[in-house]
């Protein structure tokens, strides 16, 4: 992917052969430590795998218990998800007139699957574990620090309101972590 970013800044092409090289990664879940593959009781976790130190890209695990989901949300950035373990449900939305709307699609996706992301190619979304039972773990790749990077998610009033989602993990800190001064609208 480093070399991929080194090439070329142009959407489609990091897409395209970032699903490939996300695909050969998702071919094989015995390469994720357990300690980024654990769920939370309450919500969805957000690991930080790696952060390219240009912040062109990150890799994130998201890890999904029974019942948890996120907020109706975007990006921002290009993204790839790639299905790991379990099965997600995703639920997309678009912007409209200040607000998002349902698109009246949804699908499931699962290990092997992967789905892009953007502004270009549709941007929010709200995605949820399919699975009751056990959890399902995802690998993200963004073209961005994500989290460090000021967002949109609608609040429980229905509301657009920016976000800065940061990490979850303490092992692996994001070490270019402005997610404060983004908070404060200092960046």
């Amino acid at each position: 992917m480093t070399r991929l970013v080194d090439r070329t800044a142009d959407e489609p092409t990091l897409l395209a052969r970032g699903r490939e090289l996300l695909a050969a990664l998702i071919a094989d879940d015995a390469w994720l430590p357990g300690e980024f593959a654990e769920p939370a009781v309450d919500t969805y976790r957000q690991y930080l795998l790696h952060c390219d130190p240009l912040e062109r890209f990150c890799v994130v695990s998201f890890v999904w218990g029974p019942g948890h989901r996120t907020p109706i949300h975007d990006h921002t950035v290009w993204g790839l998800v790639g299905v790991l373990r379990g099965a997600e449900r995703c639920t997309e939305y678009a912007p409209n007139e200040g607000s998002v709307v349902a698109r009246g699609l949804e699908h499931t996706m699962k290990p092997g699957m992967i789905e892009a992301v953007s502004p270009t190619v549709g941007d929010w979304h709200l995605v949820a574990n399919a699975l009751e039972d056990r959890p399902s773990v995802s690998i993200h790749v963004y073209g961005a620090n994500i989290g460090a990077v000021r967002r949109h998610r609608l609040d429980d009033a229905g509301r657009i309101v920016d976000f800065v989602s940061g990490y979850s993990s303490a092992r692996l800190p994001n070490l270019w972590d402005r997610s404060a001064e983004v908070r404060a609208g200092k960046a």
